[in-house]
């Protein structure tokens, strides 16, 4: 496989926090890893981390260092479970909250000195819609919105939606339902939202399934640990598993979308309809 291939970077997403965005992407990034993908987790939290702290690691450096010039992105990586390697953010950390738009696309940027090992990015962003946000999900060529059984997630999600495309022009979300206590309860939170962006919106919703609730996701925490890992047998590791596979079979970016991307030079230089 040649070096210069694309890679699949994926903004795990939701408006609302407490939805489960970081579970998901972690869990999300060790079922890839288990397919033979080599995988990168970034904590695009950038002032309020937590990927460290679901996983149990104690970061020296932070993106905060590759910000200030103290360090190089590679410098920061840290060997994560399963082979994947983990971008930790930084903690409580004031200045990180409101980077400058320079700021962000030289984060960005600066992915793409270590792309040669990387096969998908999975981004795991902030609460909210903020600046970081949208810059993250727009440098993604794929939105994997996490949507949960409350009122105020679809009303999140919908406006998150709203602002992307309306501000942005994206058009394309996919939609992952978690903490379902049922497989209907995932497809009737999908056709709530589905109700709202029909009718006033122009974009392409799609149902990529559903994470049960379970109990042992809690305990998975409280062991700092993925719950993919430490009960892989579970219903929601089982789900996570499937939600991998169809992840990897989604296509491969094939060229620049004309604004800032994550990897944008392996779209460039990736000879016309090559695929992998």
């Amino acid at each position: 496989m040649s070096s210069m291939h694309p890679v699949q970077v994926i903004a795990v997403t939701g408006g609302k926090g407490g939805v489960g965005k970081t579970n998901v992407s972690v869990n999300l990034c060790m079922a890839l890893a288990d397919l033979g993908r080599r995988v990168m987790l970034m904590d695009a939290d950038l002032g309020l981390a937590n990927v460290d702290v679901l996983l149990g690691l104690r970061p020296k450096k932070t993106l905060a260092d590759v910000i200030s010039g103290e360090a190089e992105l590679r410098d920061v990586l840290l060997q994560g479970p399963g082979g994947v390697r983990i971008v930790p953010a930084a903690s409580g950390t004031q200045s990180m909250v409101s980077l400058s738009p320079m700021e962000h696309a030289g984060l960005i940027q600066a992915f793409s000195d270590i792309s040669e090992n990387v096969d998908v990015l999975v981004v795991d962003t902030a609460a909210g819609i903020g600046d970081s946000v949208v810059s993250f999900v727009r440098a993604a060529q794929e939105v994997l919105l996490v949507v949960c059984d409350e009122p105020t997630s679809i009303t999140d999600a919908y406006a998150l939606i709203k602002l992307l495309n309306r501000d942005y022009g994206i058009m394309r979300f996919r939609v992952l339902a978690n903490m379902v206590h049922s497989p209907q309860e995932g497809r009737n939170l999908f056709a709530k939202l589905t109700k709202v962006t029909d009718r006033f919106l122009d974009v392409a919703l799609q149902y990529v399934g559903a994470v049960p609730y379970d109990e042992v996701v809690r305990k998975a925490v409280q062991k700092q640990k993925a719950v993919y890992e430490a009960f892989p047998r579970s219903k929601a590791a089982l789900a996570f598993k499937a939600l991998a596979q169809k992840v990897d079979a989604w296509p491969l970016p094939a060229n620049p979308r004309g604004h800032l991307e994550f990897f944008v030079e392996r779209l460039v230089q990736a000879p016309a309809g090559s695929t992998l």
